[in-house]
């Protein structure tokens, strides 16, 4: 039964994907104007669009939310009333979520035209012991054989001698699958959170959700059947010597060199939805549809993708243009008593390692910026044992490199002051009991406006999201002043719990010991 239920994955696996390209490319083009948009990233949206996919829809459509458990709510909802497909990706699913797998055999149960695709890492799923993400879905794929469909990405970065050196709960390190993908029929969830309890309980994260979007919808199931070309196929053994067999669907790719064939997927995929999903922007005052009742669009959708190790950089092409852009236009001559009147742009990320290019940036860039790290308590490593209790140390070095290169260029915003200037605040999150793990860009064109403009999604905007994991993220930009104040929310919600760095401190917490140091020096990449 599983030898045909293998083959019949295969097929359909290459059925959807192969389907995917022509019908993207027989999609005709439409013209979006940016004459709404705050001239403060009106410009860079026009040349955003010029290499990425880009989608429109009504801000009615887009909620975020706050907290980890209704991300949870959320998921189990969707999980609940889906009918027709169910895609889910994420690094892992934890051992403990026994009520969301429940939740998708109930639903597979119920809807027999459900299918269910899921994508996770192989090295994260696939550790030893009963517990493994692969174990759990066993269940799953042997009552639903046709109909559930788990694919598991191996970086290749890690082969020949390493890996078979490097212990299993290390060998993460080499590079993961990252994206962060929850979707139910037209509905999804983007978020850069991971299928676990911590992550429904006391772990903060960003999550936003989309209702009713078959486009973008679309665009994430297709890019997951794209990177299925290039995974395994976790299916069940029919040797009772063995629960499971890792699957290599392409017999001539050896799975340790898949570096060219994911490059062409995934740049072939890409280059397709650009071309469907709209015309290049234009700046037309005449003819804005996204203005007026015949079309009440107010938000656009720009999906960016980084896999440094397939030599696809769209990420950093995308914060390059971004920073160039806001650092090229003149603000305004106020009295020096308005004070700074250009853009602030709020970054953060739970694992604040930021890869250089981005450093470079941020520093040599003449707006404001202010940063926002979790503190050590709230670094999800924080106590734990052996070389992976010294990361947080590991991220307060980092930090502190971080902090001078921003003196040395005389960019620091004054010790202390709370008031917008140009140049770089750094501060960091903290919260008793709980962890942080969010990550993206928020930008207001003016120090009191609401952002406009954020990036959101998986990326951790360092040199390990740049370099080693393959990533998904988005730039979402909006007229909406109702979506405008939500996101201020989201940001000043995050900020609600920030202090002011301490990472020059004599604490406990801050101490860098030399093997962290020398640690550092050999992995501060994979950081």
């Amino acid at each position: 039964m599983f030898g045909t239920a293998r083959s019949a994955l295969l097929h359909s696996r290459l059925r959807i994907y192969s389907a995917v390209l022509p019908i993207a490319a027989s999609q005709r083009p439409r013209n979006v104007s940016t004459a709404s948009f705050d001239p403060t990233i009106r410009q860079f949206l026009v040349k955003l669009a010029e290499h990425q996919p880009c989608f429109s829809m009504s801000s009615s459509n887009v909620s975020i939310l706050h907290e980890p458990r209704l991300f949870y709510q959320t998921l189990l909802s969707m999980i609940r009333k889906a009918r027709h497909r169910l895609f889910i990706s994420s690094l892992y699913i934890g051992s403990e979520d026994v009520e969301l797998i429940d939740a998708i055999h109930t639903s597979l149960r119920d809807n027999p035209d459900l299918h269910v695709y899921l994508h996770l890492d192989l090295n994260r799923s696939t550790r030893p012991g009963p517990d493994s993400p692969a174990r759990i879905l066993l269940p799953l794929l042997r009552d639903h054989p046709d109909r559930v469909h788990v694919s598991l990405f191996r970086s290749p970065k890690l082969k020949g001698m390493m890996a078979q050196l490097v212990p299993p709960r290390f060998n993460e390190g080499w590079g993961t699958w990252h994206p962060k993908i929850y979707g139910a029929d037209d509905s999804l969830v983007i978020s850069g959170a991971n299928l676990n309890t911590s992550y429904f309980t006391n772990r903060q994260d960003r999550y936003l959700q989309f209702v009713a979007q078959p486009h973008l919808a679309d665009y994430c199931f297709a890019f997951l059947q794209a990177a299925s070309t290039f995974s395994y196929l976790l299916l069940p053994s029919s040797n009772p010597s063995e629960e499971y067999v890792l699957h290599w669907p392409d017999a001539a790719t050896h799975p340790h060199r898949i570096e060219t064939k994911a490059q062409q997927a995934l740049a072939t995929f890409q280059q397709a939805q650009r071309l469907a999903s709209s015309a290049p922007l234009v700046m037309n005052k005449d003819t804005d549809p996204l203005q007026g009742a015949a079309n009440e669009h107010d938000v656009l959708i720009f999906p960016v993708i980084q896999a440094g190790q397939f030599n696809i950089r769209e990420e950093e092409r995308c914060l390059d243009l971004l920073f160039r852009e806001l650092s090229a236009r003149r603000w305004p001559g106020l009295p020096s008593s308005a004070g700074y009147v250009g853009p602030l742009v709020d970054l953060t990320s739970g694992y604040f390692a930021l890869y250089e290019p981005y450093q470079r940036a941020v520093i040599n860039s003449q707006i404001a910026v202010r940063i926002l790290a979790a503190g050590p308590k709230a670094n999800g490593f924080y106590g734990s044992k052996g070389i992976s209790g010294r990361i947080p140390e590991a991220y307060t070095l980092l930090e502190r490199r971080f902090m001078a290169a921003v003196r040395a260029a005389g960019k620091e915003w004054s010790h202390g002051s709370s008031e917008v200037s140009p140049g770089v605040r750094l501060d960091e999150w903290t919260r008793d009991g709980w962890t942080y793990h969010a990550k993206g860009i928020w930008v207001r064109p003016t120090p009191s406006s609401a952002p406009a403009l954020t990036l959101f999604g998986s990326t951790n905007l360092n040199s390990r999201s740049a370099n080693l994991d393959t990533e998904l993220s988005f730039v979402l930009a909006t007229t909406s002043l109702t979506l405008r104040q939500r996101l201020a929310e989201e940001v000043d919600g995050l900020r609600t719990h920030a202090r002011t760095w301490r990472g020059e401190g004599n604490s406990e917490e801050r101490q860098v010991r030399l093997g962290t140091r020398a640690l550092v020096g050999v992995v501060g990449g994979m950081l």
